[in-house]
């Protein structure tokens, strides 16, 4: 009987301790964090993934993939966050689908801003608004094209409904990635040839060239939008102190901008590493609720 209740009670602890073992394992998996090869999505979520993994023991797996597939992984629970909904209006039709499935958790920044972008020496009274491109000769010198970025954007949408609210016909909307639409820019900047691209505010471009956005009176492009992070149901009870990490996480646009120059004058890891340094105060506040003296 003793050897019958020692095998049971043998048993029911390598039950306990293997059930703990899995809950431990489970506990460590990584959080998912989407992210868009866009420069400002890049900074902000590598600075997020090093804070987690530097202050709260917790890894954290990066998932790029276009911006439509990130909504519907946040929506479906595959992706556990992202840091790049844009609202009220580039992203209103993602939004419209999955609103309701997923949480929003803070304003990662305020100000920010979508148009189309020419360089200063193209002659202003020439070319002030969107609307310029429609003279036969200004659609000549841009050889009938609006350069601009990755197919699944917001700005790539919204763009589209542009060229039908200025009556833009003939040109062509290329679609690219962020840095190919860089490329595009400095290339046409470096032999001063005519080129508009699809921009937007925050991005290390305004720091290195002499730009201007063009005026939108028609405001197709939208106004001004506020950039979210948003997480899966259920991330706040799992990842209570990563949520309110994230939650508390705002950058002023400045400090964020100069961030994605010095990002673009070394790298995305080193631009990370000088900003904790420069803005412990912020960067505490965000850790720990704490507040100190501004930075």
């Amino acid at each position: 009987m003793l050897k019958t209740f020692a095998r049971i009670a043998l048993a029911a602890a390598l039950t306990t301790g293997l059930a703990g073992t899995l809950q431990a394992q489970e506990e460590k998996k990584p959080v998912k964090i989407g992210w868009t090869a866009w420069a400002d999505a890049e900074f902000v979520t590598k600075l997020a993934k090093k804070l987690i993994e530097d202050n709260y023991s917790q890894k954290v797996e990066l998932v790029q993939t276009d911006i439509a597939p990130q909504y519907q992984g946040v929506a479906k629970g595959d992706i556990d966050a992202m840091m790049m909904a844009w609202l009220p209006e580039t992203h209103k039709d993602y939004w419209e689908r999955v609103g309701n499935k997923v949480v929003p958790l803070g304003v990662l920044y305020t100000d920010a801003k979508l148009g189309w972008v020419v360089p200063n020496y193209v002659p202003e009274d020439q070319v002030a608004s969107i609307a310029d491109l429609a003279k036969p000769e200004v659609k000549e010198k841009l050889d009938s094209k609006v350069q601009g970025i990755d197919p699944g954007a917001g700005l790539t949408r919204l763009s589209k409904e542009a060229l039908k609210t200025y009556d833009l016909s003939g040109y062509d909307l290329t679609t690219a990635s962020d840095a190919a639409m860089v490329s595009a820019l400095d290339r046409a900047i470096r032999r001063k040839e005519w080129i508009v691209v699809t921009g937007w505010s925050p991005h290390w471009m305004f720091g290195k060239y002499e730009l201007r956005y063009l005026d939108d009176p028609k405001n197709a492009l939208g106004g001004v939008e506020r950039v979210y992070a948003i997480a899966r149901q259920g991330f706040q009870s799992e990842y209570p102190e990563i949520a309110q990490f994230l939650m508390r996480m705002h950058l002023p646009l400045d400090e964020l901008q100069a961030a994605m120059s010095d990002a673009n004058e070394s790298s995305v890891d080193k631009a990370v590493e000088n900003y904790i340094s420069e803005h412990q105060a912020r960067v505490k506040y965000w850790l720990t609720g704490e507040m100190t003296s501004a930075s």
